[in-house]
């Protein structure tokens, strides 16, 4: 089973990413899937979650109103838009998922069953 998150890079503050992760091994369409992010020298962080249809989306209060998360099951795939980009938001963001009824919830308390590797992004002031 491989999560496999393209589409960091470097950008200015205020600029835009889009995130991709692509799964592959297993179908993901019936679990919660997730973005989190790790910056150096700090824990990895929650950043947001959408449950196995994307009916239910739930955000870290430091990305509400700039991020979206939505997936496509046809592709077995998650993004991430990443809108009005910080310095702060630098960090290597990974995809994961969680599977089970309580997955969605799990996700938030940073539960994962499967994690991606990371993809780095970097937002210049």
């Amino acid at each position: 089973v491989q999560l496999q998150a393209s589409g960091g890079g470097m950008v200015q503050a205020g600029g835009s990413l889009r995130l991709s992760c692509a799964a592959s091994g297993r179908t993901f369409s019936s679990d919660a899937m997730g973005w989190f992010r790790q910056a150096p020298g700090k824990e990895r962080e929650f950043v947001a979650a959408i449950s196995w249809n994307g009916a239910i989306a739930y955000y870290a209060d430091s990305v509400k109103g700039r991020f979206t998360i939505s997936r496509d099951n046809a592709k077995n795939t998650v993004y991430l838009q990443m809108n009005s980009l910080k310095p702060e938001d630098t960090a290597v963001y990974y995809c994961a998922a969680s599977t089970g009824g309580t997955g969605l919830l799990r996700l938030r308390r940073v539960s994962v069953d499967y994690w991606g590797q990371g993809t780095q992004v970097t937002v210049s002031s």
